[in-house]
């Protein structure tokens, strides 16, 4: 190899590892936009929890990614010398970049805790918090990562692509990552129970935000990364196109246009419809045509209007954020939607299968299910998983963390 081809290939490499950095800095950056949706929708008294929650959920998770599910995912371990991890050993891409693929791989695990979340907020202890996150991203999350993103155990070949005629497509994490969060955060506000006086005789009392400024910033934050998050999913400058932007784009704005529509104006279904239609575009927003984008947003966006009220209304199930609606629903449905917008018949690339998808996306959601109730079945028995009666009177900012979201105004009013 020629000097000046050592050098251009260098070049690319370096660019490369500079779009991963990028896209990962980006996802990080939605998990501030996790912490201030939730911290607008509970109520004032659990704000500082909501914060606190996010921020240790993502450093475990990132510990439990590094030490253990990055190796369940993808067989890599980086116990080994700097020099080796940077790019002189076995199984590691030079200069670095399988370092950063890494990073960006992180803060998508670390996304499904932070998905749960919001589901479990506002009675739900600390501690067994913390272990579920970490069990959930060292071994369940990756375990089904790997086997989509990796194609371990030759199912996507074997069974995907010989018998249902196209490996099951996921390009950013409609089902792999939304998906299995919000079926998981299903199975733990189940295990959790309700808010203290959330239902009473059949009927469903509200509860209302703390700070609607504060939820539209933490939608904003998320529309902002999830650019990052869908478009960078190519990984390489050689691979990303402009294709998945604009199908971003086009289903982040049919969701809030839907959600506007049939949420008749409810400021927390139009934030919280922009994030419908981009969990449901990520699955196929390499695939799609715009307007197939769109469509597929608007439906994620009643999806999610439609359901957030039946869940709470008619099921008296107490999911807080309405992660399972948000991204368990509007998640399967953009698997499943990736096979039909995203067939040469209605516009799109090609290159998938309905069938493929409709298996993949039913399947990873009935195993974040499965998972999600296994997980928080065995911290509830071993630790305790909810809040005592008095702890959630009190507010888990004074239960958990001793201190409340305004401790100057507490001291001079005198409430602590």
């Amino acid at each position: 190899m020629g000097e000046l081809e050592k050098g251009l290939q260098g070049l690319q490499t370096g660019a490369d590892v500079l779009f991963v950095l990028m896209g990962a800095i980006l996802v990080f950056a939605m998990h501030g936009g996790f912490a201030f949706l939730e911290a607008g929708t509970v109520r004032h008294k659990n704000q500082v929890n909501a914060l606190c929650k996010i921020l240790v959920d993502f450093a475990i998770s990132t510990l439990a990614y590094f030490f253990v599910g990055y190796a369940v995912a993808y067989g890599v371990s980086f116990l080994a010398s700097a020099e080796e991890i940077s790019g002189a050993g076995r199984g590691f891409d030079p200069q670095g970049f399988t370092l950063v693929k890494f990073f960006f791989l992180a803060t998508f695990a670390a996304a499904v805790p932070a998905i749960i979340s919001g589901g479990i907020a506002e009675r739900a202890r600390f501690a067994p918090q913390c272990l579920a996150t970490a069990l959930i991203v060292g071994l369940f999350y990756p375990f089904f990562e790997g086997l989509v993103w990796n194609k371990n155990y030759g199912i996507q070949e074997g069974f995907f692509g010989t018998i249902l005629g196209a490996e099951f497509h996921d390009f950013a994490g409609s089902i792999v990552v939304h998906a299995v969060g919000g079926w998981m955060g299903f199975a733990a506000v189940r295990q959790l129970g309700a808010r203290a006086g959330r239902f009473d005789k059949g009927r469903s009392i509200g509860v209302p935000p703390s700070s609607i400024p504060w939820l539209a910033m933490g939608s904003w934050m998320l529309c902002v990364g999830w650019f990052g998050f869908n478009v960078m999913s190519a990984q390489t400058l050689k691979s990303v196109t402009g294709l998945v932007a604009l199908n971003s784009l086009m289903a982040m704005c049919g969701g809030i246009i839907a959600a506007l529509i049939a949420g008749e104006g409810d400021p927390g279904f139009i934030h919280n419809g922009a994030l419908a239609g981009l969990v449901a575009v990520c699955a196929g927003s390499d695939v799609m045509h715009p307007v197939g984008a769109l469509i597929v947003g608007g439906m994620a966006g009643v999806i999610f209007v439609v359901m957030f009220q039946v869940m709470a209304e008619r099921w008296q199930i107490d999911d807080v954020l309405g992660v399972w609606p948000l991204h368990g629903l509007c998640g399967l449905w953009g698997g499943i939607a990736c096979g039909i917008f995203g067939l040469k018949t209605f516009g799109g690339m090609g290159g998938v299968s309905f069938l493929a998808q409709l298996f993949g996306s039913l399947g990873g959601a009935l195993y974040g299910l499965i998972a999600g109730a296994l997980v928080y079945w065995v911290v509830d028995t071993v630790l305790g998983f909810r809040l005592s009666p008095e702890d959630e009177r009190r507010g888990a900012d004074l239960a958990i963390h001793k201190i409340s979201a305004n401790p100057e105004d507490d001291v001079r009013t005198g409430r602590v």
